[in-house]
């Protein structure tokens, strides 16, 4: 499986490389031509008679030789970009234009009068050809402006190419660095539910043996399905739901007839995405500020509906409510927050109040997306 994945890759190396060099000869090609031609269609306006394949000839013998120098081209813009160390390495490319273009002009020559068609009337030896071509102004300029105009469209690349890596780079370092903090954040809920759970249960232990062992048993199921979404960043509502009353179980067995819930759940939110083990922190602190603080029977409201494009779940509790300025700041209500925030942006609403009439009312408004079948 290995070679053939390396078996594989090198095809596709190799099909790569062949496809940028047929690119690469295209364009030098359309460029000989492209100039042949304005060249041939000036002359015939002036009505000046030239040979096509002269011409054609001629030009497809410089751009050939400038294609061919192009990788040097790109590595000396590479080495020596214009940006850094001005003036210096705007000489050094002057330089190498006046060098490369001298090389292209001698070079051109034999090309044209072996492969080509020279003319025979004004250049009938070789030495000849080379001499009018080398000596021409003409021949000399257009190479420095190949020679620039190359270097130019290198630097262009290389600074698209670096812009694209930057971007791809501050893309995966911000995924990252969000995964991480999902992670410590939950890493952060998951002890304080465990922690408290045990408490209960230990101290469950010296008055209800059999009803901490219902709640070892009802823990046990939570954390097998913790443990079967602990990659998933995002569950099903209808998931999250499973959650809950898993925990909901755990507290009622430690609460007994103090504890009652109400589920209020439009079925069009279960199929909603929402990030993992979100509303539990809430619940727990409904139950821990709501219920535990009081001796008559404590309530506890879960409502979850759509309204077109948003998912809304509120928490409500019969408790002794907020207090004063107090706007929720606990470990779980704050690791909430920052978890709506990495998931969402600012495309969300978290809002903590009293209720009307007694105990407090926590609500999120998210965007009520969908998971896609067969999607991590």
């Amino acid at each position: 499986m290995f070679r053939q994945n390396l078996s594989s890759e090198s095809f596709y190396a190799r099909h790569r490389w062949w496809l940028r060099w047929c690119f690469f000869f295209c364009v030098w090609t359309l460029l000989g031509v492209s100039f042949a031609l304005s060249t041939y269609l000036g002359a015939r306006q002036d009505n000046v008679q030239l040979s096509w394949k002269r011409v054609l000839s001629g030009y497809l013998a410089d751009f050939y030789l400038w294609g061919m120098l192009s990788p040097l081209i790109f590595l000396l813009a590479r080495r020596f970009e214009l940006r850094k160390h001005f003036p210096r390495n705007v000489l050094i490319h002057l330089g190498a234009s006046v060098v490369l273009s001298g090389f292209v002009i001698s070079a051109a020559s034999p090309l044209v009068w072996y492969f080509g068609y020279p003319n025979l009337a004004r250049n009938p030896t070789l030495a000849i050809l080379w001499r009018n071509n080398a000596f021409s102004p003409y021949y000399f300029h257009q190479g420095l402006t190949i020679y620039w105009t190359t270097l130019v469209v290198a630097h262009a690349l290389y600074y698209y190419r670096g812009l694209r890596k930057g971007e791809a780079q501050t893309a995966r370092l911000t995924a990252q660095l969000a995964q991480a903090q999902l992670q410590a954040l939950k890493m952060q809920i998951h002890p304080h539910f465990l922690f408290n759970t045990l408490n209960s249960i230990a101290a469950l232990l010296h008055k209800d043996v059999e009803a901490a062992d219902r709640m070892i048993a009802r823990l046990g199921d939570f954390l097998r399905l913790t443990l079967k979404s602990s990659d998933a960043q995002t569950v099903d509502f209808e998931q999250e739901l499973e959650f809950l009353k898993c925990y909901l179980d755990i507290e009622h067995i430690r609460f007994q007839d103090r504890l009652t819930v109400d589920l209020d759940i439009d079925p069009h939110a279960l199929k909603a995405t929402v990030p993992n083990l979100i509303l539990q922190p809430i619940v727990e602190n409904a139950v821990r500020h709501g219920v535990a603080r009081q001796t008559s029977r404590g309530h506890i409201t879960i409502r979850a509906r759509r309204d077109g494009e948003r998912l809304i779940m509120t928490v409500e509790d019969n408790g002794p409510g907020l207090k004063v300025k107090s706007n929720g700041s606990g470990i779980g209500i704050s690791n909430t927050r920052a978890r709506l925030e990495q998931f969402y942006g600012s495309d969300f609403s978290f809002q903590i109040a009293n209720s009307t009439e007694r105990g407090a009312s926590v609500t999120l408004d998210v965007p009520a997306l969908v998971r896609i079948e067969g999607a991590d």
